[in-house]
């Protein structure tokens, strides 16, 4: 029986507490005893979610073997709000400071990163990569790839636009979080169903909190911001060396280019899919995910 959210262990760390308090928290889960220990996932969730969302792929990681912590990165679920930060290089620096300061993590980890985490965590191979072991990432269009910039204007990703405006999404949002959340989960679903009421409770209470909704627009809003650093680093850098795979549902228009994206920024890549999910890969269907993460990570 997989373990619920709740009976999972959860902790906060301060990151900074002057002049914003910067306050992470995260959810972990250690092999069970006598499990022979393999290394350290770190599970990056994307927008409109939390580490929430990998509710259900936590317990068969950890008991496959790894250390899993899944944190609410900046802005998001039971961490802090600062008005400023939500770059994706500072997220991922935030997410390098609490492993390796904070939680006493040496050895390179296995870096895991959904939709807007699917940012953080490139953006984390990028900057840290002798701290990351292999690279996991998909769902979003990546800014500083053409595809970014082929589809940040169409009609399907109409929300980029419409969460860059100053202001007018937090006004419109107020008092609709569930409605407006409910929205994405249903339409980017192969199964919908695969969110209960319950779920939906508990992503309306996080998102309904003070700040959170705006929080979340404010990570799209540096996505340009975001396509400077990536092509910077590309120059200086050149790609990530890390080995990567992009991973996407089945079902899911976000698939659309994310090989030919990948291919811009990664030197090593392999394409995974999870069968019969669509957008929501580690709700919709957490198995299949499971499997190509591990089935990955473990090659």
């Amino acid at each position: 029986m997989t373990t619920p959210y709740s009976e999972l262990t959860h902790r906060q760390v301060w990151l900074e507490q002057e002049p914003e308090e910067i306050r992470i928290h995260y959810v972990e889960a250690q092999p069970p005893a006598g499990t022979q220990k393999k290394g350290t996932i770190l599970l990056i969730h994307g927008f409109p979610e939390t580490s929430y969302q990998f509710r259900h792929v936590i317990p068969p990681l950890s008991s496959a073997g790894y250390r899993v912590i899944a944190p609410d990165y900046r802005g998001a679920g039971y961490s802090s709000r600062p008005t400023t930060g939500y770059t994706k290089k500072v997220l991922a620096t935030d997410l390098h400071t609490l492993l390796t300061e904070k939680l006493g993590v040496k050895d390179p980890v296995h870096v895991v990163g959904h939709d807007i985490g699917g940012m953080v965590a490139h953006a984390y191979a990028h900057l840290f990569p002798s701290s990351c072991a292999s690279l996991i990432w998909g769902e979003c269009p990546l800014p500083g790839t053409t595809v970014y910039d082929t589809y940040k204007h169409h009609p399907a990703l109409w929300h980029f636009s419409f969460h860059s405006v100053p202001n007018l999404p937090e006004l419109l949002t107020t008092g609709h979080e569930r409605q407006y959340l409910k929205h994405f989960y249903d339409r980017l679903a192969q199964n919908p169903a695969a969110y209960t009421e319950a779920d939906l409770d508990f992503y309306e209470s996080q998102y309904s909190a003070p700040g959170a909704m705006r929080a979340g627009f404010n990570v799209y809003r540096a996505f340009e911001e975001d396509k400077v650093d990536c092509l910077a680093w590309l120059r200086e850098k050149g790609k990530v060396r890390v080995r990567a795979m992009i991973l996407s549902g089945e079902g899911t228009f976000e698939a659309l280019g994310s090989e030919e994206a990948a291919r811009e920024v990664d030197e090593d890549v392999v394409v995974g899919k999870v069968e019969g999910s669509g957008h929501w890969i580690a709700e919709e269907n957490p198995g299949g995910f499971v499997r190509e993460v591990l089935g990955f990570i473990e090659k």
